[in-house]
């Protein structure tokens, strides 16, 4: 859980969007935030715009493509040597393409598979037995709502956020009691570079900010899902309760498919 000490904290997905965002928010509060992604001079922009707004933490570049576990050992080498092994290790890296049936590709799930899923399956690997022997620390999954339920266009996408709120739910009754506190993140949508490749509009679209701080305030408490903005949240939980026929008439009359 996030207290007001400072903490060492790990972001990957960390030079653009969410990650970006909350990684600038963690610092103004006073923590030592390493930030990763594949780019460095994305990740040298976040430390230059923290610069410049004088914030009281520190935010520390660390390279990383989530799908390379060379690269992960190389990298988690590197921050345990030099800062030690992180209080809490948001897993944000993701990413999104739209896929209507008629574009329909099989690289695409791969694709987005092995960055939003077994990106973070690649991290825990070689985490979760390091927090484990030390009996403490906080995990943060970043999956998405539209892991809730099949939605238009969304079948390799929602389907690797589907999957990793499936394992988080499986990782988080085993871990209770461990000292290892799992929580799981799911936004609806959020303005990113991301987001910006949907050609619709997007209902209850936050800004960057609006998230990272309704993700700190959920690490404040305790609970598993750290869910926003609230309305958009329990539309799809609704959703996610109606029985196929009904869930299908209503996709059908909002989309026209």
């Amino acid at each position: 859980m996030l207290t007001d000490s400072a903490q060492l904290i790990w972001i990957t997905g960390a030079g653009t969007g969410i990650g970006r965002a909350t990684a600038l928010a963690l610092a103004g509060q006073g923590h030592r935030v390493v930030i990763s992604g594949r780019r460095l001079e994305a990740l040298e922009a976040v430390v230059a715009s923290g610069r410049d707004a004088g914030l009281a933490g520190t935010l520390i570049p660390l390279p990383l493509d989530v799908t390379d576990l060379h690269a992960i050992d190389t990298a988690l080498e590197t921050l345990v040597s030099r800062e030690g092994l992180p209080d809490t290790v948001m897993l944000c890296a993701g990413n999104h393409e739209p896929m209507p049936v008629a574009q329909f590709r099989l690289d695409t799930c791969r694709q987005l598979m092995e960055v939003n899923y077994f990106g973070i399956m690649n991290l825990l690997d070689r985490l979760l037995p390091k927090m484990r022997a030390r009996g403490r620390g906080t995990l943060v999954l970043v999956a998405s709502v539209a892991g809730y339920r099949g939605l238009p266009t969304a079948a390799a996408y929602g389907g690797s956020k589907a999957a990793v709120i499936n394992a988080a739910e499986a990782l988080a009754a085993e871990l209770r009691g461990s000292g290892i506190d799992l929580k799981l993140v799911n936004p609806g949508f959020v303005r990113t570079p991301l987001t910006d490749r949907n050609d619709f509009e997007m209902p209850f679209l936050v800004e960057p900010e609006e998230a990272a701080a309704a993700i700190l305030r959920g690490l404040r408490k305790p609970g598993f899902e750290i869910a926003f903005p609230t309305r958009f949240v329990l539309m799809m939980k609704l959703l996610r309760l109606l029985p196929y026929r009904l869930y299908f008439s209503v996709i059908r009359r909002k989309t026209g498919l």
